[in-house]
């Protein structure tokens, strides 16, 4: 039976969409593939983790059967990517193997029933409903997805708490040592609610989200967050826990700040970096009246320093930072200042947008 006949490059699109999922090593071989389903011209493509579930559709179905077949994700996508631009591929289906031929190339691959295919099932309410400017969601989540922690013990930390509460959509995320907080207005209003997105979720979603105003639909239920836009559906399991409390995090009332050009403190500091090593990232800042000393040593003693001048009054302080997690925050940013906040050698740093309330990100003092 012949399922699609169409383009390469119309193919390979919405494979490339659910192929992100894909695992390569699965305790379920079936994992490793992707459920295709066609229904007349309609063709939906699957794929899961058991966590994350993705779909897609395309209009490349080829004559009017319905049919349903699963196939090695990786291979397909391999196949089609090494096919010439501009050629035209037909895929039929045929004693359980899958053959994809265009010109002359032909390549007959295994599959395993549709049926023991294992799809994430759909919560049967969700609890609200937001509607959101795909780039405007993409905003959010790359304010703070830095912020993220990878495989901590404490699970929760391993993805991105998304709280709707009145008109604002708020972000946050923290590994223990740093926070980022990210908030967005909308003109619909929602009784408060909070997740957690698992991190493997929200990096998928920062390649799939587009810089536009096509609009994202998020639904939020008890145990699962939907996210329908364009032709693409993801559902994502939620990570149970109980975030901090990122208000608390945040410092209030410190007398001692500074506004500073963006690129120039972030230059400065990818300087000083160089002669920190990978297993001590610790830079040393030295802040008094009018200049701020940025100063690394390494254990074969050497140094780099680095002397800025500053618009600063406020009292001396000497206090020590891992620079990747200013980096992160710096090269994420786009305005062309940032405005830093201390209180002492021990109190965390606030790097916030001048004039702006949107974005708050707090990084912890380290011993130099």
């Amino acid at each position: 039976m012949q399922l699609v006949k169409t383009q390469r490059d119309t193919l390979l699109r919405p494979l490339q969409i659910v192929s992100g999922i894909v695992e390569r090593r699965h305790t379920l071989p079936i994992l490793a593939n992707i459920l295709i389903r066609k229904d007349g011209e309609k063709v939906s493509f699957l794929s899961t983790d058991i966590e994350v579930q993705i779909t897609t559709h395309a209009e490349v179905g080829s004559g009017s059967e319905a049919t349903a077949t699963t196939v090695a994700a990786r291979k397909l996508l391999d196949i089609l990517r090494a096919l010439p631009d501009s050629g035209e591929v037909t895929v039929t289906l045929s004693n359980k193997r899958l053959t994809v031929q265009s010109g002359k190339s032909r390549f007959a691959l295994q599959t395993l029933a549709a049926e023991e295919f294992p799809t994430v099932a759909q919560a049967e309410h969700y609890n609200a409903q937001v509607t959101l400017p795909q780039k405007t969601l993409k905003h959010l989540f790359n304010m703070v997805h830095f912020s993220m922690a990878q495989q901590d013990i404490r699970y929760y930390l391993n993805g991105l708490l998304l709280v709707v509460e009145g008109k604002n959509v708020i972000a946050v995320a923290t590994d223990g040592h740093r926070l980022a907080f990210c908030q967005v207005a909308t003109e619909q209003e929602f009784p408060r609610q909070e997740v957690i997105i698992p991190r493997k979720t929200i990096i998928e979603l920062q390649r799939l989200l587009d810089e536009s105003d096509e609009p994202v639909q998020l639904e939020i239920a008890n145990n699962q967050v939907k996210l329908t836009f364009a032709d693409i559906e993801l559902i994502s399991k939620l990570v149970e826990g109980k975030f901090p409390d990122y208000t608390r995090v945040v410092p209030k009332g410190y007398k001692n700040n500074f506004t500073i050009g963006r690129e120039q403190l972030l230059r400065s500091l990818q300087r000083a970096a160089i002669m920190t090593s990978d297993k001590f990232k610790g830079v040393r800042w030295v802040i008094a009246p009018g200049s701020l000393k940025i100063s690394s040593t390494n254990a074969d003693q050497e140094e780099a320093v680095e002397e800025l001048e500053i618009d600063y009054g406020g009292d001396s302080v000497d206090i020590g930072f891992n620079v990747t997690y200013l980096l992160d925050v710096l090269n994420n940013l786009k305005g062309d200042f940032v405005n830093i906040a201390l209180g002492d050698a021990n109190s965390s740093a606030l790097i916030t947008i001048p004039d702006n309330a949107d974005f708050k990100y707090v990084v912890m003092p380290m011993r130099i």
